[in-house]
């Protein structure tokens, strides 16, 4: 009994070859594929990707690999290694094929491109609320754009012209743009804000008249808490387009301040200003000293100008800092008895020469 059922699935043709034939090459053309694709699971696996790595991409493409797109393109390619094939059967097949094959491209590039879209993003461990509110209309804009690329490639295929419906989308995405100038502005540079990361949530920031930490980044404006207390909701393409000084990114404060005192102070103690104010910085665990010189004669004064850094950039141990300084210098003055100096003027008052008044009774007298 089994012998005959054997003996008849051997002796069964499909398109005139035998069933044994169809099987061995449609699973020798579906073997390849899928081994490549266990492979690079399995390569990822033994070796996990690092965070924002590449291999995190591959990774994530290789998981987008369907297996009845691949079995589609295996049955078409067993097709051209069997004999006595209808032409009619090979067009369909082929067009079949080559529709599994634009959908899988699309997948890929789908994923890859989401996924670059999530590494540059969390390149920085500040920017994922940033993401979120942004990565929505990324992830639509790239399906929009991949899927409409895939659906022009299939159309092509399949013989339909479509460089009129090429023509019109330009042109309806033309008017459209035009439309919606103003917003579609602003979205763009919300997207450049979370990508280029000028700034991010909890940043404080000075831009224009606007001075205050941000709250959140969205689609068409970002909130900022000004100092005094209210909301400041500004435009992306505002804030893109002006300068932005962002003091989150401080590494250190430099510091610059300048002291005077007064001309009756005696030359070796004027030379030693520098050193005394040199050690008292340098006494600060915090600040490192860069300069301290005499820099000029003043109207009232004999002026020192002194360059310090505060290492860190918290404005509270900033204020510290200096306050210990300036105390520090003003003890040292006293001690030293130095003086500081302040704005004064000096007048000179011409007094009349002993002789006028004779003269003028003399000429009042003759008269």
């Amino acid at each position: 009994m089994v012998d005959k059922l054997f003996a008849r699935l051997t002796e069964f043709q499909i398109l005139g070859n035998s069933l044994w034939r169809w099987f061995a090459v449609i699973i020798a053309a579906y073997i390849f594929p899928v081994v490549l694709r266990s492979m690079a699971r399995r390569f990822a696996s033994k070796a996990p990707p690092e965070p924002n790595s590449l291999l995190e991409i591959f990774r994530s493409v290789a998981g987008q690999t369907k297996e009845l797109l691949l079995l589609i393109v295996a049955v078409w390619f067993s097709t051209t290694m069997v004999m006595n094939i209808d032409p009619r059967y090979l067009s369909i097949l082929q067009s079949a094929a080559a529709f599994a094959l634009f959908l899988q491209f699309g997948l890929w590039t789908e994923e890859a491109l989401t996924e670059f879209v999530k590494l540059r993003a969390r390149s920085n461990e500040h920017s994922h609320s940033a993401l979120r509110t942004a990565f929505g209309i990324i992830h639509v804009g790239i399906r929009i754009v991949v899927w409409s690329i895939v659906l022009l490639l299939i159309l092509d295929n399949f013989g339909i012209n479509v460089t009129a419906l090429v023509a019109g989308l330009g042109v309806g995405g033309i008017a459209i743009a035009l439309a919606v100038q103003s917003t579609l502005g602003d979205l763009l540079c919300s997207l450049s804000i979370v990508l280029d990361r000028p700034f991010e949530v909890g940043d404080f920031i000075i831009t224009g008249d606007i001075t205050g930490t941000v709250e959140k980044i969205g689609i068409k404006s970002t909130r900022i808490r000004a100092l005094t207390g209210e909301q400041l909701v500004a435009s992306n393409s505002d804030l893109i387009a002006s300068r932005i000084r962002n003091f989150k990114r401080m590494q250190e404060r430099r510091i610059l301040f300048q002291v005077g005192v007064i001309y009756q102070t005696p030359p070796e103690k004027v030379r030693a200003i520098p050193d005394h104010i040199k050690e008292i910085i340098q006494a600060q665990e915090k600040a490192r000293f860069d300069r301290s010189h005499f820099k000029a004669f003043g109207a009232s004064s004999l002026d020192f100008e002194t360059v310090y850094y505060v290492l860190e950039p918290d404005y509270n141990l900033f204020m510290d800092v200096q306050q210990a300084i300036n105390i520090a210098v003003f003890e040292k003055f006293a001690e030293e008895g130095i003086e500081f100096a302040y704005p004064t003027q000096t007048l000179f008052i011409e007094t009349p020469q002993p002789d006028e008044p004779e003269n003028n009774e003399a000429q009042e007298s003759a008269a």
